[in-house]
């Protein structure tokens, strides 16, 4: 029985043998195709390849609305001339505060603030862009 098993597997090591050897590539059957031209380049959709390659499609979102990027927490205005300091989150980040004349990002400056809002605008000479008004008291 030992010599009849030590046949079999034998056996089995040379068959598998002859075909990973049959199985072998060779030169001529992965022969490396043409570079792609630029036209063949364009005609493909960048969305069909994405897909081919896993990739998940993506919606274009619309840049956020400039009123929901600001949020006024805060405020504390001197009697006199729009003069103060403003408590701001801006996307949604944590508040700071801000002298009216500080500049909040690229394009937004704290141009005054009242009681209870605050102007926003590109710089001190433009008209207000965009009025933040304090949440209502609870």
């Amino acid at each position: 029985m030992p010599r009849l098993a030590a046949f079999g597997v034998g056996l089995l090591l040379a068959a598998s043998l002859v075909f990973w050897v049959l199985c072998w590539p060779t030169p001529a059957q992965h022969s490396l195709a043409p570079p792609a031209t630029s036209e063949e380049l364009q005609a493909a959709p960048t969305e069909v390849v994405a897909r081919l390659l896993g990739g998940v499609p993506t919606v274009a979102s619309a840049a956020p609305d400039v009123a929901s990027r600001f949020r006024l927490t805060g405020i504390i205005a001197s009697s006199a001339g729009g003069q103060g300091v403003a408590l701001l989150s801006i996307d949604g980040q944590p508040a700071k505060p801000y002298r009216v004349g500080s500049l909040l990002e690229e394009g937004w400056m704290l141009q005054s603030v009242q009681q209870r809002s605050a102007a926003l605008a590109p710089n001190a000479q433009a008209p207000v862009r965009l009025q933040l008004e304090l949440p209502p008291r609870q």
